[in-house]
């Protein structure tokens, strides 16, 4: 299940565990052919309700920071959609018109890149197997589990999408078809997955009963067999919302009375234990960590904890224990009246970036005068360790070279395949972070400059470290 009707304005992932290779070295950086299929049901609650439908994607990240529900299927926002920097495909299965995005009707199967504007979509249905068949119509939402057949011909660059109930065979013709080179959005490594949302008043359960995933080849066939059995909704709960509202609202306005009259008194006692949001976190809001959870993580800051420090302030490792997953917090330096304007430039900029030679920002907070960022954990440390310090001398020749080429297809990326023009302005040792796998990211932020593309950045000083 990927989500469900129990709460409005939700989205749901299920992406494999692993990044998948789509591209290698004998492709001449051309995507791979790969092929999937899948089983989806649509359990619609009441039958005057709208959900807004699922998608299978194709992502450079499992997690979409920002992405809203409703039409953007928990993938895009409104800022993002669109942008060529998302290097997102997705196939949608759409149960919702949305005049915004130029959706054709509330039944249809689309093929987006980038953005939530199909590039080619079709109402849903197939044509039968056979040299006669004619088209047969398909209701998304019927409650019957349908099969969905993506495929992509590297070497055509076409992929095609086929569309049938499982009690019927393989249709010979897509529902679409599409001719698109697709390794210009496709990076090296993805993750493949599912992703949906609610809306408002949704009231849609959406399940995945069965996935087949292979590259270079033909997807295994799914054993109809074996598909579950979906819960079915109980008779009880089944009513128009209109009808439980009646019965229920005075109830709840008894409640809601309540429950503002004792949060307002909580809220006047814990006054001064709030921060007040200012204009820009407003937008980034969604990516605030609470400063309690963070002293947690890295034990009160303690200075064993403590990965190094700048002219930035310092950098510790925590571990968040609900995730069991390691971070990096960098507490910047506040001593200066540059220090919120770097701290906001890198929320700002690194925050929407997405890129494997990028550190990853996982987000931010704020608690009086404390300014953090939060890290993926690099566990070999900065590069300048191997060049100047106690680890001098451990990276052999083929690991420099590759050292050197990562910091190149982040600065590609940067200066050229992002929405805006990015300039980093301060490029040395101490900024490029090695991972586990000995491959280099670039990070920190703070200094950076935004423009865009074919205009004057209009440098006007010199920015960066001396040296």
């Amino acid at each position: 299940m990927l989500t469900n009707s129990t709460s409005s304005r939700q989205t749901g992932h299920a992406f494999y565990n692993d990044a998948i290779q789509f591209k290698n070295s004998t492709n001449n950086g051309r995507v791979i052919s790969f092929s999937t299929t899948f089983i989806f049901e649509i359990v619609q609650k009441y039958p005057s309700s709208d959900g807004h439908g699922m998608a299978f994607v194709i992502s450079p990240s499992k997690e979409f920071r920002g992405a809203r529900p409703a039409g953007y299927l928990g993938l895009f926002n409104d800022i993002n959609t669109g942008s060529s920097s998302n290097h997102i495909v997705a196939v949608e299965i759409d149960t919702f018109k949305d005049v915004e995005f130029d959706d054709r009707d509330n039944n249809h199967v689309g093929i987006d890149i980038n953005g939530l504007k199909s590039i080619i979509s079709a109402s849903a249905g197939y044509f039968p197997a056979g040299k006669n068949g004619t088209f047969k119509d398909l209701k998304l939402k019927n409650g019957d589990p349908m099969q969905v057949w993506v495929e992509y011909n590297g070497l055509e660059k076409q992929i095609n999408v086929t569309l049938s109930p499982i009690n019927v065979t393989k249709p010979d013709l897509p529902l679409i078809s599409l001719r698109r080179d697709l390794s210009p959005v496709i990076l090296d490594n993805m993750y493949v997955g599912f992703s949906t949302s609610t809306g408002r008043l949704t009231a849609s359960d959406y399940y995945i009963l069965a996935w087949s995933f292979r590259m270079n080849g033909e997807a295994e066939q799914i054993d109809l067999s074996r598909i579950p059995k979906i819960p079915q909704p109980s008779q009880e709960i089944d009513r128009e919302p209109n009808a439980v509202l009646e019965v229920l609202f005075p109830f709840i306005l008894f409640l809601v009375l309540l429950l503002v009259s004792l949060a307002g008194g909580l809220l006047i006692s814990r006054k001064k234990f709030i921060d007040v949001l200012e204009d820009w976190e407003v937008q980034y809001g969604p990516h605030r960590f609470s400063y309690k959870d963070l002293s947690i993580a890295t034990e009160g800051f303690e200075e064993r904890k403590l990965l190094g420090g700048g002219g930035f302030g310092t950098v510790y490792r925590g571990v968040l224990p609900t995730l069991n997953t390691q971070f990096a917090v960098k507490r910047v330096a506040h001593d200066s009246r540059q220090g919120m304007r770097e701290f906001v430039a890198e929320i700002a900029t690194i925050g929407c970036l997405r890129h494997p030679n990028l550190v990853r920002l996982l987000g931010y907070s704020r608690h009086k005068q404390e300014l953090l960022l939060v890290y993926d954990y690099m566990p070999n440390g900065s590069l300048d360790k191997f060049l100047y310090g106690q680890r001098r001398g451990m990276l052999n020749g083929m690991q420099r070279f590759q050292i050197i080429k990562d910091v190149a297809s982040g600065l590609f990326y940067l200066h050229h395949q992002w929405v805006q023009v990015v300039i980093h302005r301060d490029i040395k040792a101490s900024n490029v972070l090695i991972d586990s796998h000995f491959n280099a990211r670039l990070g920190d932020f703070g200094l950076a400059k935004l423009c865009e593309h074919g205009t004057d950045p209009q440098t006007s000083h010199v920015a960066g470290t001396l040296g």
